[in-house]
C-alpha cells in the first residue's frame, strides 16, 4: 500500500501576520507550523503504515523553507518527502494550488491520498476535493475515523449533527479533521534521521500535464481585494453587580439581542 499525504506549512498566527503589498501573506517573514488538519492526515497514514506496512510519502508546495515541515513529517515516521517549489508557483489560490499538487501527484504512485480538511491560513476546505477532481478520484471529506477493508476504505464522515459511514474503492482521496486522532510526537531517532534525509525537490519543469495558465498568482481566478490583520476588540462593557443582579443583567442582554 502506498499513501501520499499532502501537507502545508502555514503561518503560526500567534507570532503575528505579515502581508505583502498585493494582499498575499508574506510567509517568509512569519513563524510557521504544520497545518493541524494535515498533521491528523499524516497520523492516519502512519497508523495504516503501522498496521499494513504502507509506504508514506509527504508532499508539499511552498517556499524552500517548507522543507522544515517535511522533515518534521519524516521525524514522525514518513518514509519519503517531496517539495514542489518554484517562483512561478507563488501566490497561488486554491485552484492553482490544487492544479499544481495534482500534477505532482501524477508523478507518484498512491492507493490513498490524505489531505487536511482545510488550512488555517485560508479556511477554504477546497484544495483536497479539487485535487480529487483533477485526478478523477473519489473523495471522502471530513473524516473522523478511517479503516481499510480489502481494496476499499471505510470512513466515518462528520456531518452536522450526525455522521455518514462511507465506503470507496482505492485509489481515493480523504480530507481529515484534526479530531481524527492525536498526532504522535517526533522521536529522537526520527529527528536524527530527518536532519540528513534526502528531500526530493521539483520545480515547474518536473510537473507534466500542467497548463501555465493555471499556476501561480497569474493563474489564480481568485483575487484578493483587501487583506488585514484581525481587528482588535475593545474591552467591552464592564459592570460590577451582586450575583442576583448579575443574573438579571445577563438575561436581559440575551433577551434584548434575541439570543433567547
Amino acid at each position: 500500500m502506498k499513501i501520499v499525504v499532502c501537507i502545508k506549512q502555514v503561518p503560526d498566527t500567534k507570532g503575528g501576520v505579515v502581508f505583502n503589498p498585493d494582499g498575499t501573506l508574506n510567509r517568509a517573514a512569519m513563524m510557521t507550523i504544520m497545518n493541524p488538519d494535515d498533521k491528523a492526515g499524516l497520523e492516519a497514514a502512519l497508523r495504516l503504515k503501522d498496521q499494513f506496512g504502507a509506504e508514506v510519502t509527504v508532499l508539499t508546495m511552498g517556499l524552500p523553507k517548507a522543507a522544515d515541515a517535511l522533515r518534521e513529517a519524516l521525524a514522525m515516521g514518513a518514509d519519503k518527502a517531496v517539495l514542489v517549489t518554484d517562483r512561478c508557483l507563488g501566490g497561488a489560490d486554491t485552484w492553482a494550488t490544487s492544479s499544481t499538487l495534482a500534477a505532482a501527484l501524477r508523478n507518484l504512485d498512491y492507493d490513498i491520498i490524505f489531505a487536511g480538511r482545510q488550512a488555517i491560513d485560508g479556511d477554504t476546505a477546497q484544495v483536497g476535493p479539487q485535487i480529487a477532481e483533477h485526478l478523477g478520484l473519489p473523495v471522502i471529506s471530513y473524516a473522523e475515523e478511517v479503516k481499510v477493508e480489502g481494496d476499499s476504505i471505510v470512513v466515518k464522515r462528520q456531518y452536522e449533527d450526525r455522521y455518514h459511514m462511507v465506503k470507496a474503492k482505492m485509489p481515493v482521496l480523504i480530507t481529515a479533521l484534526s479530531e481524527l486522532n492525536e498526532p504522535r510526537y517526533m522521536t529522537p531517532a526520527g529527528i536524527w534521521d530527518a536532519v540528513d534525509a534526502e528531500i526530493t525537490t521539483w520545480g515547474r519543469a518536473d510537473l507534466k500535464d500542467l497548463d501555465d495558465s493555471n499556476i501561480g498568482l497569474a493563474g489564480s481566478p481568485t483575487k484578493i481585494a483587501r487583506a488585514s490583520d484581525k481587528v482588535r476588540k475593545g474591552a467591552g462593557e464592564k459592570v460590577e453587580l451582586d450575583p442576583s443582579a448579575s443574573v438579571d443583567y445577563v438575561m436581559d442582554k440575551l433577551v434584548t439581542k434575541h439570543i433567547i
